[in-house]
């Protein structure tokens, strides 16, 4: 079965002096204010479409992760994923970094490096991801 998923932006003005808001329309869980200082400044307070990539890549990464995990037969009890999305202005996204500490009983440090290098190159969203540099930084509980 293949899945659609929709977020519609509304956007007033130009880049630097307008603003939108990023409405998720598949599953209706908000609508979220962006504008471009949030984006090449950083904020607390407004969203960035990195973000929202930053979201895709942690749960997408933690998802794979998880699946590798049980086919090997060592089922994670835990995968706490971050994932860091780096934008520069005029340049653009330049990296995605996976920061991942797992407890996963009965799994050696070889093993378990080996299936998160496996889930970082083939989560969808890394996938999808692959103009940009993705790094990995996993710990083993």
């Amino acid at each position: 079965m293949t899945v659609t998923s929709e977020a519609t932006t509304l956007w007033n003005g130009g880049l630097i002096d307008g603003s939108g808001q990023v409405a998720f329309r598949s599953s209706g869980i908000g609508t979220f204010d962006v504008n471009w200082k949030a984006r090449s400044e950083g904020s607390t307070a407004v969203t960035t479409p990195e973000e929202l990539i930053a979201a895709a890549h942690s749960s997408c990464f933690s998802m794979a992760f998880s699946a590798a995990l049980a086919e090997n037969g060592t089922p994670p009890e835990s995968i706490d994923t971050t994932a860091s999305v780096t934008f520069t202005p005029g340049t653009g996204i330049t990296g995605s970094h996976l920061n991942v500490n797992a407890v996963v009983p009965g799994l050696e440090r070889e093993a378990f490096d080996r299936i998160a290098a496996d889930a970082k190159a083939n989560c969808p969203v890394s996938k999808a991801l692959a103009g940009i540099d993705i790094t990995l930084e996993a710990t083993l509980a």
